[in-house]
């Protein structure tokens, strides 16, 4: 079963560190992607760029609105993101507990939609983007 495990971290703190100390995060999160490689559950991760960056887009009565900053504004940020291919939500536990993140911040641990039994109740179509959509 796939998980994403979600980093959530104060942001603002990481630039106050001296390099030290960043540069043994940085050792500590290559070792956990490493054992998450070695051990095979790791199907893809990545970091982002800070929530200062971020762009929120909704739309109201047919109209975009578009917002600069992140969604909600919060003492965390989400701030990377691993998706683990583990048997169960122990496992994913287990490596989210693994994680730096979980010594400083918050690891949020949720499962994948499940496409084939969502595709089973609703049928395929409800999965697919509308024509004429972006695909990309």
């Amino acid at each position: 079963m796939k998980y994403m495990l979600m980093d959530y971290v104060g942001e603002a703190g990481w630039p106050r560190l001296p390099r030290a100390e960043q540069e043994r995060w940085l050792g500590a999160y290559n070792a956990y992607m490493e054992a998450m490689a070695k051990a095979g559950v790791l199907q893809s991760t990545t970091g982002l760029e800070p929530s200062s960056a971020a762009t929120t887009v909704r739309v109201v009565n047919d109209k975009t609105q578009v917002l600069d900053g992140p969604y909600a504004d919060s003492k965390e940020q989400l701030g990377g993101f691993h998706i683990i291919d583990v048997p169960d939500l122990d496992a994913a536990i287990s490596w989210a507990a693994r994680s730096p993140t979980a010594l400083h911040g918050v690891v949020e641990v949720r499962p994948l939609l499940d496409r084939t039994a969502h595709e089973r109740e609703f049928g395929t179509a409800a999965l697919q983007p509308p024509d004429g959509a972006d695909h990309a």
